[in-house]
């Protein structure tokens, strides 16, 4: 998993409340165990027509979303049903981070074991970013970890939980494996005395 310090980067934006998991990543995708190649199906039913071909008015086909790593959607991102898949098809598309006033529990739950930070933001800030991506497209914003803040060009800062074990996981970049193995040694000493 990618270690997660800082972040500056332009937003995608996507207006759109409740979007759940099978928007995410439609179902017909959910054949794979591998998270390669699921970015070019991310949101692919909104994403491209019937034909394949991308349409032109979707966030994500927008020429000033190419390289964005931080995607603004609206309330309850990731309902729906519990696919891992949703988390890994965000990261395999380069989102680092999604920004929302509200996360599903196991979308939330997943993204942060896959090294994608959900950002909870209250609704008047919520909307200030979305004011602000329609007013300057092109403005980036930054997300500190370690102070759990969002800092927007307008010099506005914005804090955001996250529980602490989460936290210090996505800084260390290690999953839970991960971080239970920096622990073998003291699990090797304590074996050998029993």
């Amino acid at each position: 998993m990618a270690q997660f310090t800082t972040l500056t980067s332009r937003l995608v934006s996507l207006p759109v409340n409740d979007i759940d998991t099978d928007q995410i990543i439609p179902a017909r995708f959910l054949k794979v165990t591998d998270k390669a190649g699921l970015g070019a199906n991310l949101f692919a039913d909104w994403r491209y027509n019937a034909d394949g071909s991308a349409k032109p008015d979707f966030a994500l086909n927008q020429p000033q979303s190419q390289g964005a790593a931080i995607l603004l959607a609206g309330d309850n991102f990731g309902c729906g049903s519990s696919r891992e898949h949703a988390p890994w098809a965000l990261t395999a598309y380069g989102f680092r981070a999604v920004i929302s006033t509200s996360f599903a529990d196991i979308f939330r739950n997943n993204a942060l074991k896959n090294g994608l930070l959900p950002v909870i933001v209250d609704s008047a800030s919520h909307k200030m970013l979305f004011d602000l991506f329609a007013e300057l497209p092109q403005a980036e914003v930054t997300i500190d970890l370690a102070d759990q803040t969002l800092q927007l060009p307008t010099g506005h800062s914005v804090s955001f939980p996250l529980d602490p074990f989460s936290k210090s996981c996505l800084l260390r970049g290690v999953d839970e494996l991960g971080y239970l193995l920096a622990f073998e040694p003291q699990i090797a000493a304590f074996e050998k005395r029993l």
